[in-house]
């Protein structure tokens, strides 16, 4: 059972075994089917979370775009989904039946050539994690092949964010523009609306988000783990050691789009809509908050920081309407002086410690099944050294366990 502990410890697996048994078995007994919704959503943005511990907390990229991929992966699912609402049957009463709704208003007369893959799931899934790789890897190589970094690669991800939000707005007959895809009903005819739908797809995030806390572990435990940190804490020594470090960062950060992508898809999925508003710069930056508040270096910490972030808009909005958002500014004002290494880093130097000295504290000297106790009763009391040992010193009581 000891090996088995110190084996969980090393791996990392027994918080993630932890987060399961809170996902799996405690919210869905503890919340109704409204409540667990709100939290299957709070966990799409716990894979921007995981993503981002991956580029910033290991790769020291910062990226304040991560919206960006979040929302291309929505976008991807929200077009099957949309498309299969839009059958001619549904549309009948359109000027032009078969294709999406806010296509009609804008007066297009038929679908799209490139909406026209989306009719298949296979391609949508496939484009949810495909096209938020894509992007990342044409921002990732142009920018790092030119070793741009720090503070102008978030600003650059930034304006990146910015300029799909006004696309998506522009393009409001390919897009649905700023009110986005709504009206998402079924997948494969299946309805996603349903109570029992929602607790099936709440039960699929949780399962996609543990996987890829599971994989992000195995690299992080693996030597590319080890040169994504060399290369965060000291990237020239990591370069003049013959490693591509430009790749490295490129690799990463499709990594993180791409994790992003899948909590997009189940966002669309579990919210059943995709607007705009989820892939600006706010947020975006947003997004970044979940991570630092959960821990930058800890997977499992940045899924309880989306979790607890989102919950406080949710509490904060419902509780104290006018107030709320400074209710939220305080929360990350004070996360940020006292707990700069977020929730993971306030268990590793307090909880943790306090729970180890707690386990090492020896056993009382007067307890039955005590050692000391145990060899002292067994042996009869007849020298007068033993007596005089239990005698105060110079009129003083004896010093208690002694």
């Amino acid at each position: 059972m000891k090996d088995m502990r110190v084996w969980l410890e090393r791996t990392g697996l027994g918080h993630v075994a932890l987060l399961a048994v809170v996902l799996l078995v405690v919210f869905p007994l503890a919340l109704d089917s409204f409540r667990l919704n709100l939290v299957g959503k709070y966990l799409c943005y716990a894979f921007v979370a995981v993503g981002l511990v991956m580029l910033w907390g290991w790769g020291g990229v910062l990226s304040l775009g991560q919206g960006v991929f979040f929302g291309l992966g929505g976008y991807a699912m929200a077009m099957f989904l949309k498309l299969e609402a839009s059958d001619k049957a549904s549309t009948s009463i359109q000027s032009t039946p078969g294709i999406p709704d806010f296509m009609d208003w804008n007066q297009l007369t038929a679908l799209p050539l490139w909406w026209t893959p989306f009719e298949h799931l296979p391609f949508a899934l496939f484009a949810v994690v495909a096209a938020p790789a894509l992007l990342a890897f044409i921002i990732g190589f142009a920018m790092f092949r030119r070793r741009v970094g720090d503070v102008y690669f978030a600003i650059i991800t930034q304006a990146v964010a910015l300029i799909l939000t006004v696309l998506i707005i522009g393009q409001q007959g390919y897009t649905g523009g700023v009110n986005g895809m709504t009206d998402l009903r079924t997948l494969l005819g299946w309805d996603i609306r349903t109570d029992s739908a929602k607790y099936i797809l709440y039960y699929v995030c949780c399962g996609l988000l543990l996987l890829s806390v599971v994989a992000c572990l195995w690299i992080q435990k693996s030597k590319l783990g080890t040169l994504l940190l060399a290369m965060r804490d000291k990237e020239d020594r990591v370069r003049f050691s013959g490693y591509d470090v430009s790749m490295f960062k490129v690799f990463v950060f499709c990594l993180a789009a791409a994790i992003s992508g899948i909590g997009g898809a189940m966002f669309a999925l579990q919210v059943g809509f995709m607007s705009p508003s989820i892939v600006g710069i706010v947020p975006s930056i947003e997004m970044v908050i979940f991570a630092a508040v959960g821990g930058r270096m800890s997977l499992v910490g940045a899924v309880y920081g989306a979790l607890l972030v989102n919950f406080g808009k949710t509490y904060f909005s419902e509780t104290f309407p006018d107030l709320w958002m400074f209710c939220m500014a305080g929360l990350f004002i004070v996360v940020t002086m006292f707990f700069p290494n977020g929730l993971a880093g306030l268990y590793a130097s307090k909880v943790k410690p306090m729970l180890a000295r707690r386990a090492a504290k020896p056993a009382s000297p007067t307890s039955p099944t005590s050692p000391v106790a145990t060899s002292t009763a067994t042996k009869p009391v007849t020298t007068t050294a033993t007596s005089k040992a239990q005698e105060p010193v110079s009129g003083k009581p004896a010093a208690e366990g002694v």
